[in-house]
């Protein structure tokens, strides 16, 4: 791999960052709204005080929170800020600052939508690997395509409900919702809280496996029998090797060149995603907060969560290009001449 591809994706990065930053700083803006000052209104208007007292407070608050700027200045100091990871203050829960709203949410959310992400992913992919086959046993595809065609279609709320329902309403195997005992202390170093965590993570566990993994299943399968019928392999099979290492080393490894890709994109679900889960679990986590914030216009807690999941993206997309040589000797990053 030459130097000069990997200054370009370093720049591209860089670039990738720098644009979803500054589009995530003007659309706000472009609503007109004004969060601190439909937020004193409120408060004062509920507390019987007179209307004037709150442009004081107004102006305070736009001075406190940077908003009385220029908005050109406003953006300078915001891109100059997003690369340092500081986004500020919260608005709505101040004096707390972004990225301790995104570090203690992103403790209640992150651990069971990525533990749930990469069973998902595993169980899928050879599922699928083994559904796509043509040497696997049939009542494997037989047993495996209609629930797999059935979940990929339902609405993943839908599949959470069920859940409850059946697992924590009917059966009572595991709690109703919420991430730990209400009347348990969130203590990240006791095992006691650990235990209880994992066990009520269960359950959405379970809805994002049951939802990511028909996709992946299904898309594997696709790609499977695709391969199955490239030349490579067909002289593989000429060459009498054993279906083990045909499997293995000529199917499964190029067929799981596209999953890998589409991995590293779902990096974003360990957000976005997850809201749905912590909806019907009751979980507070990024998901939720994040709704809350578009919901008060937040403006900074927007920009910080929104940014995390730029960055986290891009970054798995440079990973992914560079490990790629790795995966299939057959990529080549020289350049294209004529």
């Amino acid at each position: 791999m030459k130097a000069s591809y990997v200054v370009r994706r370093v720049i591209f990065l860089f670039m990738v960052i720098w644009t979803a930053a500054s589009l995530n700083f003007i659309l706000p803006h472009l609503t007109g709204r004004d969060p601190i000052r439909e937020q004193l209104e409120q408060q004062i208007a509920s507390q019987g005080r007179p209307a004037k007292d709150a442009a004081a407070m107004i102006a305070t608050y736009n001075r406190l929170f940077g908003l009385d700027k220029p908005l050109w200045e406003q953006y300078l100091v915001y891109i100059k800020n997003v690369f340092r990871l500081d986004f500020g203050f919260s608005m709505m829960e101040y004096p707390r600052t972004v990225m301790e709203i995104i570090i203690a949410r992103g403790k209640i959310t992150l651990p069971f939508v990525a533990v749930g992400i990469v069973i998902a992913f595993i169980v899928g992919i050879l599922l699928g690997a083994l559904m796509g086959w043509s040497r696997s046993p049939a009542w494997i595809s037989a047993i495996a395509i209609p629930p797999l065609m059935a979940a990929s279609s339902i609405p993943q709320f839908v599949i959470a409900l069920l859940l409850i329902f059946f697992f924590a309403f009917k059966i009572r195997l595991f709690p109703l919702g919420y991430p730990y005992p209400l009347d348990m202390t969130e203590n990240w170093g006791d095992p006691q809280f650990l235990l209880q965590y994992a066990y009520h993570a269960v359950l959405p566990i379970m809805t994002i496996v049951i939802v990511e993994a028909s996709g992946w299943a299904l898309g594997m399968r696709a790609m499977m029998v695709t391969v199955e019928g490239e030349d490579y392999t067909v002289f593989a099979e000429a060459k009498g090797l054993k279906p083990s290492r045909i499997f293995l080393r000529y199917m499964l490894r190029n067929a799981l060149l596209p999953s890998l890709t589409g991995l590293a994109l779902r990096i974003g679900f360990v957000i976005t995603g997850a809201a749905v889960a912590e909806a019907y679990f009751n979980y507070n986590g990024l998901g939720a907060r994040l709704g809350a914030a578009i919901a008060s216009f937040d403006y900074f807690v927007i920009y910080g969560i929104a940014t995390i999941i730029v960055i986290c993206i891009a970054s798995a997309t440079f990973i992914m290009d560079m490990i790629y040589p790795l995966l299939d000797p057959r990529i080549s990053y020289r350049a294209q001449k004529g």
